[in-house]
């Protein structure tokens, strides 16, 4: 009893402690207003929040699960965490200078993106024997792809050129999860419910990350005006965001909940 009170206060200071740090972050330009007309803006502070919740339900979760879901649950709420951190900021540079925030998403994703492919195979080791290639190969395709990106927005190179790259990345990513030893483990070792998870999990990186190339499309390669090409960008970015960090982490915590109330 005094064992699992302890846990509860623990998990209750982190997500207290991961709070202070946010709200910190969130009074970082206190002097910024937001207009009723900036629905750029909007979605930065809409999606800021909705990270903010998720943070503090994945981390308060981790009671409820068994020892082995932990650490998925605690990845879950590192990529919100990290992500509401710089989302407040990317937020201030919008208002502020109506700006793409390009350095501060690339820094999120960098971070973010590595850890949600660490989730495919937290679920499949929680299960399964899973060899180490599995894990270096989702990151060797993440980094391709987010280099890729990168060097396209940022300038220092062409942006087809670019966007070719992080395309490859992302097919590396789609191939393992589909076709390669990540999906045959699955398959083969997991239980029905954690097949269910990587499935949908899976098809999150496919429709949900195919918004990324899509606003990379229209914000740098259609040739229209620059200014409104950038509002459409992050609109669809931010949107993203929100299924590709937030429900990814609620399909993580379904599956560890449902498979710890086997045991």
């Amino acid at each position: 009893m005094l064992k699992s009170l302890g846990a509860v206060v623990k998990n209750r200071g982190v997500v207290s402690a991961s709070l202070f740090l946010m709200c910190q972050s969130a009074f970082a330009a206190a002097d910024v207003v937001l207009k009723s007309s900036d629905f750029v803006g909007i979605s930065f502070w809409l999606i800021s929040m909705a990270l903010v919740a998720s943070t503090a339900f994945f981390f308060l979760e981790r009671d409820r699960v068994a020892g082995k879901w932990k650490t998925s649950l605690t990845v879950s709420g590192l990529v919100t965490l990290i992500a509401a951190v710089h989302y407040f900021y990317m937020r201030d540079v919008w208002v502020l200078t109506g700006s793409t925030p390009t350095v501060y998403r690339y820094i999120d994703w960098l971070i973010t993106v590595p850890l949600l492919m660490i989730e495919f195979y937290l679920i499949l080791a929680a299960i399964a024997k899973v060899p180490n290639g599995v894990f270096w190969r989702l990151m060797i395709g993440t980094l391709v792809m987010l280099v890729g990106g990168y060097v396209g927005e940022a300038g220092y190179i062409s942006a087809l050129p670019a966007f070719i790259i992080g395309m490859l990345g992302w097919a590396y990513i789609l191939w393992e999860i589909f076709a390669g030893e990540a999906s045959k483990i699955n398959a083969t070792q997991a239980p029905q419910n954690v097949q269910s998870a990587f499935s949908l999990m899976r098809w999150i990186v496919t429709i949900g990350w195919a918004i990324y190339p899509i606003g990379y499309y229209f914000g740098y390669l259609t040739g229209a005006d620059p200014t409104e090409s950038m509002k459409a960008l992050n609109i669809v970015y931010n949107l993203a965001d929100v299924l590709n960090k937030i429900a990814f982490g609620v399909i993580i915590w379904s599956v560890a909940v449902s498979e710890s109330q086997k045991s």
